[in-house]
This record gives structure tokens, C-alpha cells and sequence, in this order.
């Protein structure tokens, strides 16, 4: 959970790096919250249409959309590349798969351009 909150800390910061633990994590958190949402608005009636998410998940997306691309865009400078790379996304299946597969590489371990290596910080994320 404290990786989580540290993304939203951060909600604005596109500048320096991120492990692999806090990006996975807050992806983790966020799906798991927006699963219960989901299940909250179908149960409370407040979906769009069956099956879909409704106001309160909308509400969650909006809500997370500015630190989620803040900690991908960090995690693709752990990496060596450019925030810029999230757009290769936008490409039907081939992008989103380069994307995730950039995600889950490991992070250089000396200072690059963005920054110092994020595990050579001693402490948990409450120190960083």
C-alpha cells in the first residue's frame, strides 16, 4: 500500500526514475480498487450498462489518470527511454505489448540521464 500512496504523492512528477516494485504495485492497487468500484456500481445501480463500470469507477480513472502516467513515465526513465514511449501504446496490440514489455524490464543500475538508480536509496519508499 505505501508504494501505492508514494505514486500518489507524486501525482505530478514526470521526472526521475521508478522501480519496477512501485509501478507493479500501484497497477496491482489500482485494479483491485477499480474491480470493488466496478462491483459498487453495478450493485448500487449506478452503472452505465450492464456489465460496465459506472460513475464511481469514472470518477476512480479520472482520479488516478495524472499519477499513473506520472509513475509510467518514470519507469520508462529507469529504463534509459523517453516518456514520449508511452505512446507506442496507441498502436492496436502490437504497441501496448512493446509497452509492457519496456515496463517489466529491469532499470539501469547506474546514474543515467533521468537520474540515480532508485535502488541504490537506502529506506523504504516512506525515505525516498
Amino acid at each position: 500500500m505505501q508504494w501505492y500512496l508514494k505514486v500518489l504523492r507524486q501525482y505530478v512528477d514526470f521526472a526521475g526514475r521508478s522501480r519496477r516494485t512501485e509501478y507493479w504495485m500501484f497497477v496491482l492497487f489500482s485494479a483491485i480498487i477499480a474491480i470493488v468500484l466496478a462491483g459498487l456500481d453495478n450493485l448500487l445501480g449506478l452503472s452505465f450498462s450492464a456489465g460496465s463500470s459506472g460513475v464511481l469507477g469514472l470518477l476512480y480513472s479520472l482520479a488516478v489518470l495524472l499519477p499513473g502516467l506520472g509513475v509510467t513515465v518514470r519507469r520508462l526513465h529507469d529504463t534509459g527511454r523517453s516518456g514520449w514511449w508511452v505512446l507506442i501504446a496507441l498502436i492496436p496490440v502490437i504497441g501496448a505489448i512493446v509497452l509492457i514489455v519496456f515496463l517489466a524490464t529491469a532499470g539501469n543500475t547506474a546514474t543515467n540521464s533521468y537520474g540515480p538508480d532508485p535502488k541504490a536509496s537506502v529506506g523504504t519508499p516512506a525515505t525516498v
